[in-house]
């Protein structure tokens, strides 16, 4: 951080220890390259500085984890675990030794360790199942690591034996196998899918040049079929493979090589592949999704297939669609509220307002953004929870004294992020609504926001929605916006999604600082504006990103009817994007949202419309509703749909 972090005056219990932050990060690096002599010593001098330093057991658990897999390497840990007993460090110790006794295969340790370990990941988890067969011979296990099979995400090594004990036992049958190896391939997993594939019998495992030939070029590949589909099931799903992976390019040109072929398939087959297209074309915003749908038959389909058969219903505004789509849920997926407001608006479109207002009731309490759309819907003014009181010194000496609170501000002092935050979310559980409270306020006085406002969310009773909605740094930010005209509760509302105001926030693409960006973007933004002198770096300067940031928000909202939903999704995924995923017909803003293809700027445009609602209820004395904010949505013209799409789309 480029200052010390401010610590209040009335907390002497968490004064900094800076003198020892040298030997501490000279630890950090000994760790990093498994020096254990030099770790040793850096530990060692940690523990004679003068006054003690807060981060004197990160190091000491550094060394314990490097012994972990060396002969003897036990020894310390229990002493450790008892010492730092309830601390992250003490749980991540753990876990590491977990994880060692299960690799040696030492069940008895393993097994009386386990049950003080409070979050189980799968690696450990699969170790835990293996020690319960392997000392009681306890066979529960296995339907256990059955279910697993089926969820479609990657296994760690410790599951192996399980799955090889499945198929042994011949609880696994080919027709399981090929049921994940279709959903890795769904997924893109390829190495996973081919990892599942080895249960196949051998004349039936996919090849692994034919699969990347297929990836490459689906097209190419479907244009000469195999003459064997009749007879061999690995030609069958090569060629459903190749189909799928085409339908994400061309759902219409996928459908009908489809319908050439699927003689050659099953019942079970056919239904599998039209749900395939269906949601292909319903993401495509195309009008044959439902029929589509309709062709899968009862076929099952995943949660992902069965929203985005809500949405195509939305998208044409078949309002009975709807309903039946939702009524088809599992009834977990159903009570979500998203699907309930959606219920709720089928229900009064059809002429059951009754029941639709019952449904909008039990949401409209809860924020956020279909919260705040039901509580419109029965006419009810945006009133936030009454403001609790602020922390009191008593209470802010009381967090300041938790030990992992203690040690994720000394980690943010020294800009080690990752570790801060995995200690302070520790630090947050089980806390009451007044630690909470005051764990913000602690977090908003060290300038640490994005903790501030996580804190700040968990409250169950009493809320404090000046911290929730954090809205700092305003004297770079509001000159900005009015001088551009923009909307600070909007921008506000944006730059909370796009970092949490970490103004050394980086995205995995690149994007960087409060508004997130790019550097492509801030180079032809700076030139736009006349920025003179501009170099790259400057893109992590806060004030300089939130000049590029708000002047390029600016740029797509003038080129996108001034519409604020179309330029937030512009702004996530690009102005071509926008302007393509308009409708045929004038959409509502809540429908165009929810129908926006890609998941993350789905869930990015609600949540920063939503915010927006929430700061102008700061801000202003009579607040925006959502509905309004959102609007109406034109409909795309001839040259949105043409223009192909863009991964680095140019600035409007």
């Amino acid at each position: 951080m480029k200052r010390l972090l401010y610590i209040l005056l009335i907390v002497p219990a968490i004064a900094w220890a800076v003198s020892g932050d040298d030997k501490f990060l000279g630890a950090r690096e000994a760790y990093r390259v498994g020096a254990s002599e030099r770790l040793a010593q850096m530990t060692q001098a940690l523990k004679v500085v003068p006054g003690g330093h807060d981060l004197a057991p990160w190091a000491e658990y550094w060394q314990l984890s490097l012994q972990l897999s060396q002969q003897g390497g036990d020894a310390g840990v229990a002493d450790f675990l008892a010492r730092n007993s309830g601390t992250y460090l003490a749980e991540k110790l753990r876990a590491d030794w977990l994880k060692a006794l299960g690799k040696r295969g030492a069940w008895a340790d393993f097994q009386a360790s386990f049950a003080l370990l409070r979050d189980a990941d799968q690696e450990t988890t699969c170790y835990a199942w293996q020690a319960r067969l392997a000392l009681d011979n306890d066979n529960n296990v296995l339907e256990a690591a059955r279910e697993l099979w089926f969820v479609p995400v990657e296994l760690p090594a410790s599951c192996q034996p399980l799955l090889d004990r499945l198929v042994s036992d011949q609880r696994l049958r080919a027709a399981d196998v090929w049921a994940r190896v279709r959903s890795m391939l769904e997924l893109a997993k390829y190495a996973e899918a081919q990892s599942a594939a080895r249960y196949l019998p051998e004349r039936q495992m996919p090849d692994g040049k034919t699969l990347e030939r297929i990836v490459a070029r689906p097209a190419r590949y479907l244009d000469h079929l195999p003459g064997d589909l009749a007879n061999n099931r690995q030609s069958r799903e090569a060629v459903l493979f190749a189909l799928q992976r085409q339908a994400r390019k061309d759902a219409v040109d996928a459908a009908a090589r489809w319908r050439r072929i699927e003689a050659y398939f099953d019942a079970d087959d056919r239904g599998y592949m039209w749900g395939q297209l269906a949601r292909r074309a319903a993401q495509a915003h195309l009008s044959q999704a439902l029929a589509w749908y309709d062709a899968a038959g009862d076929a099952p389909l995943s949660e992902e297939q069965m929203a985005w058969r809500v949405r195509a219903a939305l998208r044409i505004l078949d309002w009975p669609a709807v309903l039946r789509a939702i009524e088809r849920m599992p009834a977990d997926l159903a009570a979500r509220p998203d699907w309930i407001y959606w219920r709720a608006r089928a229900l009064a479109a059809t002429g059951r307002k009754e029941d639709a207002f019952a449904l909008y009731r039990t949401i409209c309490a809860q924020p956020g953004f279909y919260g705040l759309l039901a509580a419109e819907e029965l006419g009810l003014p945006l009133n936030l929870p009454p403001q609790a009181a602020s922390a009191t010194s008593a209470e802010l000496v009381k967090v300041g004294a938790n030990p992992d609170l203690r040690q994720a501000l000394a980690l943010f002092r020294l800009d080690l992020r990752v570790e801060a935050v995995r200690e302070w979310n520790w630090a947050m559980r089980g806390m009451s609504d007044r630690d909470l409270l005051a764990a913000s306020e602690l977090a908003r006085r060290n300038d640490i926001f994005d903790r501030a406002i996580s804190a700040a969310e968990k409250t169950l009773v009493e809320h404090d929605y000046s911290l929730r909605y954090l809205a700092p740094y305003r004297d770079a930010i509001l000159p900005r916006t009015k001088a551009l005209a923009l909307d600070d509760s909007w921008v506000y509302g944006l730059m909370r999604q796009e970092s949490r105001f970490v103004t050394s926030a980086r995205s995995g693409v690149g994007a960087s600082g409060l508004m997130q960006v790019m550097p492509s973007t801030a180079k032809i933004v700076a030139r736009k504006i006349g920025l003179r002198g501009y170099r790259p770096g400057q893109v992590n300067d806060m004030e300089t990103n939130v000049t590029l940031g708000t002047h390029y928000l600016k740029m797509v909202l003038d080129s996108l009817d001034n519409h604020p939903v179309l330029a937030c999704t512009a702004y996530n995924a690009g102005p071509g994007r926008a302007k393509r995923w308009r409708g045929d017909q004038a959409l509502e803003g809540a429908i165009y949202a929810e129908t926006i293809p890609f998941t993350e700027t789905r869930d990015y445009v609600k949540k920063v419309m939503a915010n927006s609602v929430y700061y102008s209820a700061l801000f202003d004395e009579k607040p925006q509703t959502l509905k309004s904010r959102l609007g109406v949505i034109q409909p795309h013209t001839s040259a949105d749909i043409d223009k192909p799409g863009e991964e680095n789309e140019a600035l409007p």
